[in-house]
């Protein structure tokens, strides 16, 4: 069990919450002012070989794959949860379980594209930001996905 899933509450209906609050309301939050700060940066070191070219556009595609995947998740999976399940419920916790397979693949194109976020020994203060805001937003997403993969599907599927 990671430190994530210990600091979740047991009780679905508080999970949910938990995961809204904690996960939705900061990835929605956080991720327009990360992808400014990279479309600015990317400008400003356009030249910079070791730039992160594709930056922005990367966050901004895992961006929308996460706004349609939280807005299923808020209107269909967490109301047929809260209700207890329904039968098939296994149908959209497949779907949800591809769409967090998706979010990886962005993931690790965002690392991959930028040395694992890890900036040049030359990068300003914007880059370095960009990086590090990064770095914490993907380690964010990264545990959403683990506790529900772990902690909240797994109550409503069948095995």
């Amino acid at each position: 069990m990671t430190a994530t899933t210990a600091e979740a509450p047991t009780e679905t209906d508080a999970l949910i919450d938990h995961i809204l609050s904690r996960y939705h309301q900061t990835h929605r939050s956080e991720l327009p002012g990360l992808i400014e700060l990279a479309e600015r940066v990317g400008t400003v070191h356009a030249g910079d070989p070791q730039s992160p070219k594709g930056l922005a556009e990367a966050l901004t595609a895992l961006g929308r794959e996460m706004e349609e995947h939280m807005a299923k998740e808020e209107m269909i999976l967490f109301p047929a949860m809260r209700a207890g399940g329904r039968p098939g419920i296994e149908h959209p916790l497949a779907v949800m379980r591809a769409d967090h397979d998706d979010h990886a693949e962005g993931i690790e194109q965002i690392r991959e594209m930028t040395d694992n976020l890890t900036p040049p020994d030359h990068a300003c203060g914007s880059w370095r930001a960009l990086y590090a805001g990064t770095d914490k937003f993907l380690d964010d997403l990264t545990a959403h996905v683990a506790l529900e993969n772990d902690v909240l599907f797994p109550r409503f599927e069948q095995g």
